[in-house]
Parts: structure tokens; C-alpha cells; sequence
């Protein structure tokens, strides 16, 4: 998946603005939604705030507070260092420990990992930990291996998971669901890890 992400990284936003092989999908309500996500990452309470695989930086630049952003994509974060010029971006590992950091936030990356990636990224040090990913849609599967193909014609393997609020909010161990809509979750933990 890393070479995807890489080549995507130039494409990825059409994904969030209905443009390129996304503007003929039908995603109703997608743009009131999308809304009311980027209002509730703004209404968070400004942190010195890490966010780990920060893609494009298409909601980092939404959140308050100081902010740092890695991914492993060096395209991707050339993008999002360039949205948000405030910021501290770096090539790496999302799931390798980088303490110092109030709140670790996630936007789509968390529905991307296995087991024991899942079990890494919840043992990250941090004070409060907010998730955003894709909702469970009614006529969707909650897991799944996609072929995807980019604007190049290549095509890759995507392992992926959407998520109801609160199945979500209890795989993490608790906390509060900060957004519940037709495409999009959101939730945090405040159960501090050291």
C-alpha cells in the first residue's frame, strides 16, 4: 500500500472533492457531511497535536493548536507542508512512538491497518486520541481487500475497514463519538498512554 499512497498522493484530494474518477459516484449528502466533519476538527481545543499518516494534510490544516504531521508518503507530505506552512512534517512510521504530543489525531488510516497494527497504534504514547474514518454504509461490508485504480491505470490491493461510531468508539476502549454521519466517523479517547 505504500507505493499507492505514493503514486495517489497527487490524485488523493479528488477523493474528498468529488473530482477526477470520483465526480460520476454517487455520494448524497457527501459535501454536508464532509462539512460538518471539517466544523467539529475545528471545534477541537487547540493541542500540540501529532497527526500520523496526515496524507495530503487536508484536515491537518483544520486543526488547532501546534501541529506536526508524519506519513510515509514524501509526496504526501510535501502537499500537506504546503497547506499548512505553520506546521512540522516528516517522512516516517505512523505507528513508531513519538512522545511529547497532547493529542494524536488520524484521518483514514486507522480503517487501513491489521490486527497488530491496530494493537501498536492504541499503545502510542499520548493524552487524547482522535480517530476519523469512513462510515459503515448500509449496503456496504465492514471489511474488505479493494482493487483500486489510479488515474495512471494502475491498479492496487487496499485492505480495508468503515466503521459504525460506536463499534469504532468500542474498539478503542471507550470515550465519546465526536461525529456520527452518513460517510464519516469520528471519535476520541481521553485515556491517557505513557
Amino acid at each position: 500500500m505504500r507505493a499507492y499512497y505514493e503514486k495517489r498522493a497527487a490524485e488523493y484530494d479528488d477523493w474528498w472533492l468529488g473530482a477526477g474518477r470520483f465526480e460520476e459516484r454517487e455520494r448524497p449528502g457527501w459535501y454536508e457531511d464532509m462539512s460538518a466533519l471539517i466544523d467539529m476538527v475545528l471545534a477541537l481545543t487547540p493541542a500540540r497535536t501529532l497527526d500520523l499518516a496526515c496524507g495530503t494534510g487536508f484536515l491537518t490544516r483544520h486543526l488547532p493548536g501546534e501541529v506536526s504531521g508524519v506519513d510515509q508518503s514524501p509526496s504526501m507530505i510535501e502537499i500537506a507542508a504546503a497547506r499548512r506552512k505553520d506546521g512540522a512534517f516528516e517522512v516516517g512510521d505512523a505507528l513508531a512512538p513519538r512522545p511529547g504530543f497532547e493529542r494524536i489525531f488520524s484521518s483514514h488510516f486507522y480503517g487501513h491497518l491489521d490486527a497488530d497494527q491496530r494493537e501498536a497504534f492504541l499503545a502510542l504514547p499520548r493524552d487524547e486520541l482522535v480517530i476519523v474514518d469512513s462510515a459503515l454504509r448500509p449496503e456496504s461490508v465492514a471489511e474488505d481487500w479493494q482493487e483500486r485504480v489510479l488515474d495512471d491505470g494502475s491498479t492496487h490491493s487496499v485492505y480495508k475497514r468503515w466503521f459504525t461510531a460506536a463499534g469504532l468508539l468500542d474498539e478503542i476502549g471507550g470515550g465519546e463519538v465526536l461525529h456520527d454521519g452518513p460517510w464519516f466517523v469520528a471519535v476520541r479517547s481521553s485515556i491517557p498512554r505513557f
